[in-house]
């Protein structure tokens, strides 16, 4: 056994100037149980192990190449930044990426991929000549707990395995490798027909080593697994093609052991570049995972729904009336929150944050939310389930005492607590949503009550909630400001489509939070100022907000608007159909956490709608 290094700590160093990734240069490849970026150079640059939550054993996103990354590529000089692939796209409907290099000497193309996890997890590089001669070159720098830890690196019966506390990561290759400068590396040359793969596994340091690895056989298996996942999509309209790969993303953001759906795979992607509103998405907000259970239901996928339910129950069990707006991806309800100081953030972009502070805010919505998926999955087949059933009663009795309290709610502020409008119209929705189920005969309960309640809320927010003078719904009571939240309020029945109230309140909105570009923000910001939110500072359009305009616009009948936001929208995805969660309107690029759940779900959600508009009025538009 060679020791080649030994575990230390790792200081903060400065941004590496020549970073020139956006967060939109980066792929998304994962195994349903983590997930990494990719970057246009080749270069891994964020992976977890073995969670979505757990600590980074490449954090270069958030940082510099000393805290970790992992480039395979075609070679070049030490001085110069690393070609960047001329082409790149996933195999067909699949979460492989390929990535091809045209260079003087021929062109090489790098397969990347994470196989649906039966065992150890595993990243898998297969580097493939296509035409002359390339020489290449793997440089893999592990780093432990977000870059803060160097591993042990050593051979173990031919084999290289990095090892730091609980977690250790073997590397195999068929390459031959050496050490320099805290880096394991390969220099060979591929080509045509050449295949040379690259596999990392990460196990328990204190286990056995992971088996060999089959790369050949795991592509093949993989590659069927997303294929016969796509065929069960019931979605055949129009931009089908934008929808399969929103919901390929969708189900690669899900928790496969427990149906956990993480907001996003990152943490700390600024939502403003250069400023604080960094936070961490890897858990399962309950408003962002019920929404993407709608638009997976909606497209045919109950097996998710099914396994979603199963954790909520789990996650809830015991303690329903305190339900948190959200959990850990197996239903872990602390997540306390922490500064990585030793991380400089995506340019400059500080803190980072891991954990989140949020999970123990009120969100009244979030009973809304809840309500309305497990009642749309019951209208769309699946099983009624007693368990379920007692849940939702609990939960409306809880709003009961609590749907006239101020809370922090969607957006999670944090300031001071609000009588916010669209929380109110959520507890209206959860406490219908019971209402329903007690008038099916499903579950016992106070129906009349529960009706009277409906009808009070109902009241309280069009008499608290509605500013007469200019024909809107306002943010919270007694406020002038505006909210995009507030565009729901058609979608859940709430109030018709065809209410003048509703009518003004969608101009309204679409007057006073769009964007030069039109695109949608969520809310006012103030700038250098503190606003409603707690926080100085700006953001991005919020992608969701826009999506959600479009499905607005489709229910007062203006389709054809609806349908050139949505295609705008559209216009705004990666090279490979990938959203973060809000684009910056004066950058013109994407910021936030990325690719995000939420605004996935609204390209399939607004491409329903726009599907059933396109029927309704005699054709679609392909």
């Amino acid at each position: 056994m060679t020791v080649v290094t030994e575990p230390r700590a790792l200081p903060a160093s400065p941004l590496d100037p020549r970073r020139t990734s956006r967060i939109e240069d980066f792929a998304l490849i994962g195994d349903m149980q983590s997930a990494a970026l990719v970057g246009r150079d080749g270069s891994v640059d964020w992976l977890c192990l073995p969670r979505f939550d757990s600590p980074a054993i490449f954090a270069s996103l958030l940082g510099t190449e000393e805290h970790g990354f992992w480039r395979l590529g075609p070679a070049h000089a030490s001085d110069t930044p690393p070609p960047t692939a001329a082409r790149r796209r996933y195999r067909g409907d699949s979460l492989i990426l390929e990535s091809e290099w045209d260079t003087p000497r021929g062109t090489v193309r790098v397969i990347d991929f994470m196989p649906p996890r039966d065992g150890a997890p595993q990243l898998i590089r297969i580097v493939e000549g296509v035409s002359g001669r390339v020489p290449m070159r793997s440089a893999l720098r592990m780093r432990f707990s977000y870059g803060r830890i160097v591993p042990w690196v050593h051979t173990h019966e031919g084999r290289t395995v990095a090892v730091a506390g609980p977690d250790s990561v073997w590397y195999d290759t068929e390459a031959e490798t050496y050490g320099k400068s805290l880096t394991t590396y390969a220099d060979f040359t591929v080509a045509p027909g050449d295949r040379i793969a690259f596999t990392i596994s990460w196990q328990p340091s204190h286990k056995e080593p992971p088996p060999l690895p089959e790369p050949e056989a795991s592509l093949e298996a993989t590659e069927d697994f997303w294929l016969e996942w796509v065929e069960h999509c019931t979605y055949h309209g129009p931009y089908r093609e934008a929808v399969i790969r929103s919901l390929i993303t969708l189900k690669a953001l899900t928790y496969a052991p427990t149906g956990g759906i993480v907001a996003a795979p990152t943490t700390s992607l600024p939502e403003d570049i250069g400023g604080v509103r960094n936070w961490d998405y890897r858990y399962t907000w309950l408003r962002d995972a019920a929404i993407t259970l709608s638009s997976l239901l909606n497209t045919g996928y109950r097996e998710e729904a099914r396994a979603w339910r199963g954790w909520l129950l789990r996650a809830v069990a015991g303690d329903p009336e305190h339900l948190q707006i959200m959990y850990g991806i197996a239903g872990e309800r602390e997540l306390g929150e922490a500064e990585l100081d030793w991380l400089p953030g995506f340019e400059n972009s500080s803190p980072v944050r891991v954990g989140n502070a949020a999970a123990h805010q009120l969100q009244l919505d979030v009973y809304g939310e809840v309500a309305e998926t497990l009642h749309l999955a019951g209208q769309l087949g699946l099983e009624q389930d007693p368990d379920t059933s007692r849940l939702l009663i609990s939960l409306v009795t809880f709003l009961e005492s609590h749907w006239d309290q101020p809370d922090e709610g969607i957006w999670e502020v944090r300031g001071p607590r609000r009588h916010f409008v669209h929380s109110k119209v959520m507890a209206w929705t959860a406490v219908d949503r019971a209402v329903r189920l007690l008038e099916s005969g499903v579950a016992e309960g106070p129906l009349e009550h529960w009706r009277t309640l409906r009808e009070a809320i109902h009241r309280d927010v069009c008499e608290r909630g509605f500013d007469k003078e200019r024909n809107t719904f306002t943010q919270s009571y007694g406020s002038k400001e505006l909210d995009s939240a507030l565009l729901l309020i058609p979608q859940v029945g709430f109030l018709p489509p065809d209410d003048k109230r509703v009518i003004g309140t969608i101009e309204a909105i679409q007057r006073e939070l769009s964007t030069p570009d039109g695109f949608l923000l969520r809310y006012p910001t103030c700038g250098d100022h503190i606003g409603v939110d707690g926080l100085g500072g700006d953001e991005g359009a919020f992608l969701a907000c826009s999506f959600w305009l479009v499905d607005a616009l489709v229910l007062i009948g203006r389709a054809g608007e609806a349908r050139q936001l949505f295609e705008k929208l559209l216009a705004l995805r990666s090279d490979l159909g990938l959203l973060a969660e809000e684009w910056d309107s004066r950058l013109q690029r994407q910021v936030g956490n990325y690719p995000q759940a939420f605004s996935h779900v609204g390209v399939v959600m607004s491409a329903l709608g726009l599907l059933a508009a396109g029927a309704a009025s005699g054709g679609v538009r392909r």
